[in-house]
């Protein structure tokens, strides 16, 4: 057998295998090598343990400040005013809670006599007041039709009781959300929105409601004998409750062409262009509330319908000047 020439540990011979040193170890061919890397590829690998994701660090505090608590953070849903929808619900339910407390409390004192105080409900005061300008043609003409009116009044009389309370949560549940003008704004607007319902009101009642119910018992009988009018006694109520409110809303138009005026929304000059439209929705608007289609009646109310426009034309301008 020849010879093998000894060659440097860890170079590879003239076969091409390698050598160790002179230790007496022997030799690692390049075969052996190759099927060894072989049998690691199909070897499976050891399963890597999986690391759950770290939550992100909470943000450093502030330079020269003490360390944030945790409290410190407000809620993601909090909103800037510091309410939040859940809140505002809650505020408006509990309002809406005061304002059928006072209504109840309105029914009661209109329906019911106040002991030691009156005998007479207060209720039973206001029929008799709408109930002059008629007096003796009213009369039931249906069973229960005197219990179902008498609590109609005393609903209307209610709501009239329960307005300032009302009002008041009304107010103080938008108050937060309007800028200081509005304020400003909000705060003339609704005495002075009360006051002219009031006088809308006086108005129809005084000079308009017995024109009317004058005109409605003289119509068609004449000196004919033997005719007795005599009207049911809720539809004459609901007839003057009517003409009553819409005579009162009637009397608003100037204090809102004041305050749309201040707010940007009307123009004076363009509403001065509305003159002779305005006198004819004067006369259809006075055509719709009067109960009755006689030229009369229609301009009393008519007239200062149109009166209105021109004092709320005024008021205009001189919020524009301002």
């Amino acid at each position: 057998m020849p010879a093998v020439s000894p060659s440097a540990p860890g170079q590879p011979g003239e076969n091409g295998a390698l050598t160790t040193d002179t230790n007496g170890v022997g030799h690692v061919s390049s075969e052996t090598v190759v099927q060894a890397s072989a049998a690691s590829t199909d070897t499976p690998m050891a399963p890597v343990l999986y690391e759950p994701a770290q939550p992100p660090a909470p943000p450093p505090p502030p330079t020269g400040g003490p360390p944030a608590e945790p409290g410190d953070f407000p809620p993601a849903e909090e909103e800037e005013d510091g309410m939040t929808m859940l809140e505002h619900l809650e505020e408006l339910r509990t309002r809406l809670i005061v304002c059928a407390v006072a209504l109840v409390v309105g029914l009661v004192i209109s329906a019911l006599p106040i002991p030691y105080i009156t005998n007479d409900a207060v209720t039973q005061a206001v029929i008799y007041i709408i109930s002059l300008p008629a007096a003796g043609h009213l009369i039931f003409i249906r069973p229960g039709e005197g219990f179902v009116t008498y609590f109609q009044v005393a609903m209307i009389v209610a709501m009239v009781l329960a307005l300032p309370v009302v009002t008041y949560q009304v107010i103080a549940f938008v108050l937060p959300a309007l800028l200081p003008h509005e304020k400003k704004y909000l705060y003339m607007a609704v005495p002075g929105a009360m006051i002219s319902f009031a006088i809308g009101i006086l108005f129809g009642y005084v000079l308009l409601l017995p024109v009317a119910i004058q005109f409605l018992l003289t119509f068609g009988t004449g000196n004919i004998e033997g005719i007795e009018v005599k009207w049911s006694f809720s539809e004459y109520i609901g007839t003057v409750t009517t003409l009553l409110f819409w005579m009162g809303i009637s009397f608003e138009t100037p204090l809102l062409m004041y305050f749309l005026t201040k707010l940007h929304i009307l123009n004076p000059h363009r509403l001065a262009s509305f003159r002779k439209y305005a006198l004819i929705l004067a006369f259809v608007i006075g055509a719709m509330i009067t109960p009755t289609p006689d030229p009369l009646n229609q301009t009393i109310v008519s007239v200062p319908l149109y009166l209105l426009f021109e004092l709320g034309l005024l008021l205009s301008r001189l919020a524009y000047t301002e």
